[in-house]
């Protein structure tokens, strides 16, 4: 895929430009990890898309959204300390997260975390790079 650089803003901010990332802004929001968004990192962020938190149960995010212990695990296991592009992830089979747990990356056809395939990769932000998927991660 492209590389999208957008390197002038940070991830919080290609995060809310984007318009699809509403619900993942205000959980981070919520569970206090924009700050940690917002600082040099770099970071590498697994994002899901709005679309992917209506795929979610009803109320389930609204539920989530005042349990910010489980909102904390859920969210951090979207993010890596450093910057894994696509092209990097093809020499990887796992990435450790900051909550602690690894994600299982595989490359053959497509690039995917935990069998959930990355829609959009490698948009590049000044602390960090964005990859969007279509489906929450939950951690074990």
């Amino acid at each position: 895929m492209a590389l999208f650089k957008k390197e002038k803003k940070n991830i919080v901010e290609i995060a809310v430009d984007e318009g699809k990332f509403a619900k993942f802004v205000t959980a981070m929001k919520a569970a206090g990890l924009a700050d940690t968004l917002n600082s040099p990192g770099p970071f590498t962020v697994f994002a899901p898309t709005d679309d992917a938190f209506k795929n979610m149960p009803a109320n389930e995010f609204e539920a989530l959204l005042k349990d910010k212990e489980k909102l904390t695990a859920i969210l951090t296991y979207h993010i890596i300390a450093g910057k894994i592009s696509e092209q990097d992830a093809m020499s990887l089979m796992k990435a450790k997260t900051i909550q602690g747990q690894e994600l299982k990356i595989t490359t053959n056809g497509w690039f995917k975390i935990n069998g959930i395939r990355v829609i959009k990769s490698d948009v590049v932000c000044k602390n960090g790079i964005i990859h969007e998927i279509d489906s929450v991660l939950i951690p074990n």
